[in-house]
Formats: C-alpha cells, structure tokens, sequence
C-alpha cells in the first residue's frame, strides 16, 4: 500500500500541526517540500527543513523556484503591465500556480499518492493549489486537515505541545506573504471597508529622503538592467527593490472579487513590480503602434483575471503569452524615473525604435511628411460616413 504524502510546508503553524497529525492519525509517510519563489533566504529556507524533520517529516525538499516564477509568470505580468483592479500587481496570488506545479513534480518523483496543504478554506490559495492536482493529476488525493476538520488555532497548538513539539507560535498582528513580485499584509484593518493599515504595518520602512533617480534598461519588454549595470531580470527586481522599497514606494490597498465569491481586501507594498511596470508601459507607448497597445490592452486584462482565479492551465494563457511575445520585439531602451518618499515619477524615455520620431515631424509644431492640402483631403474622407449619416437622419 502507497501511504506516501507530499506535504507543502511553510514552516508556519498550520502546515507544521499537519506534519505529526497525517503521520499519527492517518498513518501516513509525510515527506515535506518547501517551494521558494522569492520569499525565503537560504537561512530561512534551512530552518524551515530543519523545523520539518524535527516534527517527524520523513525527508523534506527545497526547490528554488525563483527563475521559473520569472520566465513563465512575472515576465508575462510586466509584458500586460498587469494591475488588478488598476491597482494590484498579483503579487502573491501569481506565485502560487508555480508552487503547486514544483509540489506536484516532487509528488511524481517520490512516487507519492496523496499530497496536503495547511490551508484553512477561508481564502483563494487553496483553490490555485488545489486545481493543478485536479487537472494534471486527478489520481493523487488532496488533504487538507484543517479545512476538512475546521481545526482552530487553538487545537493544533494543543496538538503539537500534547505530542511534544512545543514551539513560540505568538500570533503576529499582521499576516505577512513576502515574495519577488512584492508582499501581501493583512491585519484587523484589512477586514473593514475603511480601515488603513499604520506605518509599522509595512515590513519596508520609510528611511530615506530627498529624491534619487534610477534608470531601467529593458530589452524586448524584459528588465535586464539598472544604472546602466546589466543583470538579469531576477537581480533588476531584487535591487530595485532595495533602492525603492526605503521610500515606501508602491504601498496600497487592493480591494477585489475573490475566487470564492467574496471581495476582499489585502494591503501590499511592491515597490519594484510598480516602478517596473509603469516604466515598461512608457516604453511601450513610445514603441508600439496604435494597433499593438490597443490589442494590448484587450488581453492583458484578461490574462490578469486569469492568473488570479487560478487558471493559468487554461490554454488561451499560452495564446496571450505568443502574442505578447510578439509585440515586445521592439520594446527595448531606458526609462528615468525619479524616486521620492511614498511615490516615484517617470520621466522619459531612450530608444532606437522610439516611434516619436523628429524625421516625420514635431506634434502641434511642424510636419514633415505631409502638407497643409493634405490634410484638408484626408479630412473630407475620413467625414465621409458622418457626413452621410447626418444627412440621412436629419434631426
């Protein structure tokens, strides 16, 4: 009998309760898997393991996701310069897709038949999670102890300390997802419609003044370098991040329909993924033709609200990402962009495929590549069909 489980751990309370509890009462083989996708150091990411074998975890797995989140997830969020809502860059609800995928590549390589998680049912995370198993692979059965139970905190702490495991689980005022692309927080005020979150809520605090200017080199809609220094689009995050987040750049609140039916409210501070995609957008507005940024415009939406409702797997995803794919051919050059305390400004922009070009005129100043006749032509052409129009429906 196969009694293997890959358990996603965290390290937190929940999946930690779920370690003894499927190997005590369901008699199971638990094998822990911890799937990094920008959130953990590797101090961190070795406490987590050690935290797992100590519970009783049978082997336990790190996978270092970071690239893959880029390439297949991030990269397309910045290609739709994607804000849910106008105002959310996915920040967390994008790594999960990817985290799941690891977690079921680790359950085909140990030959595991069942695979849990540590969610509580309250929220989206456990449907992300839970359709790629459905999906990709409806013959491993999911557990989820504490949403099938209705477990409270209270209970798997008694449970851990009853079975000798007796760690500091003091409630944190604030729920922290830090991840590469930003980092959720919720607390009592995200509950309310008109509550705000304080100053000490944010895990970035504000620490500098005055105002500095960066500069973002993108070749073919992708960031590869910063101040004129080349690196990939991984590092381009994480230092713009350490430039930025000190101003207490891209903080906010997003309000938005869950996967479950409900809206929500999630506070987030994501100081980079603003600054980059609003400095891609500018460089797209300069590259892209009318045609590109309005097509643009019609999927990006729509690849966001797919990303977010946990249905990545779809295939007109990968239809989306051909086409934007394409439109970035030309999307190559550097954005300025000044940054001050609580918000940045982008300035302008350098490139050789910059469609503003001098050689066919200067809007509002002079034309070069037609005349005053021209227009008085194209004028009458294009009033055509109003004029016909107007003449048959007179009013």
């Amino acid at each position: 009998m196969n009694n293997k489980v890959v358990l996603a751990f965290s390290g937190g309370l929940d999946t930690s309760f779920c370690v003894p509890y499927l190997k005590n009462e369901r008699g199971l083989e638990v094998h822990t898997v911890m799937v990094n996708t920008g959130g953990f150091s590797d101090e961190e990411a070795k406490a987590i393991e050690a935290r797992a074998l100590s519970l009783g975890a049978a082997s336990h797995k790190t996978i270092n996701a970071v690239d893959t989140y880029y390439e297949k997830g991030i990269k397309y969020l910045i290609f739709g310069n994607i804000l849910k809502n106008a105002t959310y860059p996915l920040s967390v609800s994008s790594e999960r897709v990817f985290q799941a995928l690891e977690v079921l590549n680790h359950v085909k390589e140990i030959g595991a038949a069942y695979v849990a998680h540590g969610s509580t049912g309250a929220g989206n995370d456990q449907v992300r999670f839970d359709i790629v198993f459905e999906v990709l692979a409806p013959e491993v059965e999911i557990i989820a102890p504490v949403r099938e139970h209705g477990f409270t905190r209270q209970f798997e702490i008694d449970y851990l300390q009853n079975h000798g495991f007796d760690f500091s689980w003091e409630k944190a005022k604030y729920s922290i997802n830090q991840g590469l692309w930003g980092t959720s927080i919720g607390g009592v005020e995200t509950l309310s419609s008109d509550g705000w979150l304080p100053e000490e809520a944010y895990p970035t605090q504000v620490t500098k003044t005055g105002t500095e200017h960066v500069k973002i080199g993108f070749r073919k809609g992708e960031p590869v370098s910063l101040n004129g220094v080349e690196m990939s689009p991984v590092d381009v995050i994480k230092a713009l991040r350490e430039v930025a987040g000190p101003y207490g750049i891209g903080r906010d609140i997003h309000i938005g329909d869950t996967i479950i039916g409900i809206k929500g409210r999630v506070g987030f501070e994501a100081a980079a993924p603003m600054i980059i995609i609003k400095a891609h957008h500018l460089l797209e507005k300069h590259t892209l033709t009318k045609g590109q940024l309005y097509w643009k415009e019609q999927i990006s939406g729509w690849y966001g609200q797919q990303m977010h409702e946990a249905m990545y797997l779809d295939p007109v995803m990968r239809d989306m990402e051909a086409m934007m794919d394409s439109m970035e051919e030309n999307v190559t050059g550097e954005v300025e962009v000044a940054l001050m305390p609580y918000h940045f400004s982008v300035l302008g922009c350098t490139s050789e495929h910059d469609l503003m070009s001098s050689k066919f005129g200067a809007y509002g100043e002079v034309n070069k590549s037609y005349t005053g006749r021209d227009v008085i032509g194209f004028t009458k052409v294009i009033a055509n069909p109003l004029k016909i129009y107007y003449s048959v429906n007179k009013k």
